[in-house]
């Protein structure tokens, strides 16, 4: 019942109707809620040691690319420790980041704002990592965020949280016992390289490896070999494939310690990380690493941020696999990474693999590593005998051996091997016919689709012998195509894949088992027994092959890259390294090219020592330091007007992006090498600029990048 009194009450009857001499109803006031607790620096206090948090916040707006300092509060002054994951304030908005140092007093002039909370109180930030992102960040001018994107995984709440036993201080971690030098003894220096492992001190090597399947168990024994002195080792291999062999080498070595009861604390331990182990598993394993519960880590790209305690060995294998590059502002190359860790840390480094980079031999070149080479005598009694397509004795027998796909000597080579064991076919391409042109006038095959009012102009391929030509840029069909040219209506092949290869050499060789392996199929292992596998390179089956084809060369060398002969050479040798060093390996290439060449003689290290000369010739990497800038015509033009004059602009030119994304241009801005560091500075600065001002237009800056063509 309501109250009523002179000044008229609340009517909190229904359907009661309003009269004139009634005023209108007001509506019921909701209860306040009482007010919570201010956290303003009137309720909050301070911590009474070191008040002053710097944080890393997750911002990646290079203007912003600085630790910003909050307090404390004294509720948070025990979990607050450097390397922690927090929420702070940061523009109005609850923002993520890392509490990198705690100091006594800030150098802000205005008042600091109160850490909101600790996420949790794992440090996951250590300091020789923050120190390694930070350098990274600056050497491709980028962002701290962005490389910390990379180098620590996001949080698994569950994971972080579930009981695990510490294996205690790193440094009172047991230790495995030394192995032996198993086939390091085939290389002059490889005994003393393990002992400056086993004594602490940064050896550097620049490694050329034998031919064969003893690769894996030599990172392994080097790997053990740094955690028997007491000390982590980071593995970085290309893919999942490569991980699997080192795992097995692994495991094959510490399998002596777990049996002894050596490794019950940990020590002789390892783990590997891969992106298909999902969150909870990969983050169970990193949280391992970061307690200081292993000491060796293997891993793909990703793993060259491991947190490692007491590092004392980085291994790079097939430095030249476009693998190592993170696709992932701000591009770094794990080969960099790695060379600048382990000089910061004042560990001992091992790159390499059966070929070698113009990168790595820039190293060398400077004195930074040392050449870990075999003798030519160990070199030529492990590797197989190589044979290119039109050598002297093979054009006298047959003129046409230079210009046939499928010459003589292929099919003599594939027949006699046959007879002991599988051969390998190794196809640039993969598909039917990657490529084709008009029968009569031989133009390239390309689709007259129209996509905003032109045609797409993208090249036309065959997925099978009965399939009609389709684009691979659009996936439009071209049944009814016809040469703009001629008006001829016949197709040739221009580039021919690894399905249509299975074909031809299905008929040349009847009854005898051929089998693929690439693209989505890609076979781990094959039996030693008599097949023929084609396979794109980087996909090739593990076996003991009796010999190898490797055709299509002018595929790989005539690619418009700075870098054909040198990925040439690089897969190559890659399948080479797979044939029995009594077998026959059959190159389709100009014999008379540095990189078919430096494939008969077997020698990376010269061919890459040629390669560094020549692009120092010429003013290109890594002789020089070298930044692509992409994006917007105008943002790019904002951006170079932004630099040093001192710096060489080459550029800018249109790129072939797709036209709906407006005019897209693309410049190259060089430096020497001595100042390099000078152009990694004035290019973030520039993006600092243009962030600072909310500049339109997205520019990509990319300093070193694998391909500038």
């Amino acid at each position: 019942m309501a109250d009523s009194g002179d000044g008229g009450g609340l009517d909190l009857l229904p359907n009661m109707p309003d009269t004139p001499d009634t005023p209108p109803p007001l509506k019921a006031q909701k209860p306040q809620k009482p007010q919570k607790k201010s956290r303003d620096a009137r309720t909050l206090k301070p911590a009474a040691d070191l008040p002053v948090a710097r944080i890393a916040v997750d911002i990646p707006l290079a203007h912003l690319d600085r630790p910003f300092d909050y307090l404390v509060p004294e509720k948070l002054d025990g979990r607050a420790r450097p390397g922690v994951r927090v929420r702070v304030r940061f523009a109005g908005q609850l923002t993520d980041g890392y509490l990198l140092d705690r100091v006594e007093a800030s150098e802000h002039q205005g008042r600091l704002s109160y850490l909101e909370r600790v996420v949790s109180p794992e440090p996951v930030l250590t300091p020789e990592i923050a120190g390694l992102a930070r350098a990274v960040a600056d050497r491709y001018a980028g962002t701290l965020a962005d490389v910390l994107r990379l180098a620590v995984p996001q949080r698994h709440a569950a994971t972080e949280t579930a009981p695990w036993s510490p294996a205690g201080e790193p440094s009172a971690v047991g230790e495995p016992s030394r192995p032996g030098p198993g086939t390091w003894v085939r290389y002059p220096a490889g005994q003393a390289f393990l002992d400056a492992i086993a004594l602490g001190r940064p050896a550097r090597a620049a490694w050329a490896a034998l031919p064969g399947p003893a690769w894996p168990e030599e990172i392994a024994r080097a790997a053990v070999t740094a955690a028997s002195a007491g000390r982590g080792a980071v593995i970085v291999v290309p893919d999942a494939r490569d991980l699997t062999r080192v795992d097995e080498a692994l495991a094959g070595l510490t399998a002596a310690d777990r049996d002894a009861g050596a490794a019950a604390d940990g020590a002789a331990s390892y783990v590997t990380l891969t992106a298909d182990l999902g969150p909870a598993e990969r983050y169970r394993r990193w949280l391992a690493v970061l307690r200081g519960q292993v000491r060796i880590v293997a891993g793909t790209r990703a793993a060259m941020f491991a947190p490692v305690a007491n590092l004392g060995l980085v291994v790079l294998w097939d430095d030249g696999d476009d693998l190592h590059a993170e696709p992932r502002a701000p591009y770094p190359n794990a080969r960099e990474v790695l060379a600048l860790r382990a000089h910061r840390a004042g560990a001992a480094a091992l790159i390499g693999g059966f070929a070698r980079t113009a990168e790595l031999a820039q190293l060398v070149a400077a004195g930074w590593a040392r050449d870990l080479v075999p003798d030519r005598a160990t070199m030529r009694a492990t590797a197989a005998r190589v044979r290119p397509a039109a050598d002297d004795s093979e054009v006298a027998r047959d003129e046409a051996a230079a210009m046939a796909r499928l010459p003589s000597l292929a099919l003599r080579t594939a027949r006699n091997a046959l007879t002991t064991g599988p051969v390998l076919v190794q196809v640039p391409r993969r598909g039917y016919l990657a490529s084709i042109a008009c029968g009569r006038c031989r133009a390239q095959a390309r689709c007259t689709q129209l996509i905003g009012g032109s045609a797409c102009n993208g090249p036309l391929r065959l997925a099978s012998q009965n399939a009609t030509p389709d684009c691979r840029w659009c996936g439009a069909l071209a049944g009814g195509w016809r040469c703009p040219r001629c008006g001829h209506d016949r197709l040739r092949a221009l580039v021919t894949g690894a399905g249509r290869t299975a074909e031809e050499l299905g008929r040349a060789f009847p009854g005898v088992k051929v089998v693929t392996s690439g693209g989505d199929l890609v076979l781990p292992r094959v039996p030693d027994q008599p097949a023929l596998v084609i396979a794109t390179p980087g996909a090739e089956p593990l076996a003991s092959y009796s010999a190898a084809l490797l055709l299509d060369g002018w595929a790989l060398l005539g690619r418009p890259s700075l870098r054909a002969g040198e990925e040439a050479l690089r897969r190559w040798l890659a399948a080479a390294a797979l044939v029995a060093a009594d077998g026959t390996v059959f190159v389709h290439a100009d014999a008379a090219l540095p990189a078919t060449q430096a494939l008969i003689r077997w020698d990376p290290v010269t061919f890459a020592a040629r390669e560094l000369a020549d692009r120092a010739e010429l003013g290109f990497p890594p002789a020089v330091r070298m930044a692509a800038v992409a994006g917007d015509a105008a943002a790019v033009a904002s951006l170079l007007a932004a630099t040093d004059p001192a710096f060489e602009v080459l550029g800018p030119v249109e790129t072939e992006d797709d036209p709906a994304a407006g005019q897209q241009v693309r410049a190259l801005v060089r430096a020497s090498r001595e100042r390099g560091t000078a152009l990694a500075r004035a290019l973030a600065a520039a993006q600092a600029a243009r962030s600072a001002r909310k500049e339109g237009g997205g520019v990509r800056v990319q300093l070193d990048p694998a391909e500038l063509i």
